[in-house]
């Protein structure tokens, strides 16, 4: 199997004002109409991936993150750890059964590996 980005995910300190800006730059469609309060976008495009704004921990600045599609989320994280990743989430169930874990590649990037709910 590939491992293709499936969706990005923007961690910001202030997600109401990350979402109305670009709400209004690009024309993309909010909601957080969900159990999370989770800010998904629609791009309102076919091409390229969707994605979703989250609140940003107190301790961390804004950034963007990659979710990459996999199997297996626990073996992923166990080859991540492996490889010398920092597990920040361990793999955690979803409400709509899909399964993702948040880790720090060697280099202190974040990323996130996901299981979509069959």
């Amino acid at each position: 199997m590939a491992n293709p980005v499936m969706q990005f995910q923007i961690l910001s300190k202030t997600p109401d004002e990350t979402a109305r800006f670009y709400s209004i730059l690009f024309g993309w469609s909010v909601s957080a109409n969900n159990p999370l309060g989770y800010r998904q976008i629609s791009t309102g495009s076919s091409a390229g991936i969707q994605g979703g704004i989250w609140p940003a921990p107190p301790q961390a600045e804004n950034f963007v993150q990659l979710f990459i599609s996999v199997e297996d989320v626990k073996a992923s994280v166990k080859r991540a750890e492996e490889l010398g990743a920092k597990v920040l989430i361990p793999p955690t169930s979803l409400p709509d059964s899909s399964e993702m874990a948040v880790l720090h590649d060697p280099q202190g990037m974040s990323f996130a590996v996901w299981r979509q709910a069959a």
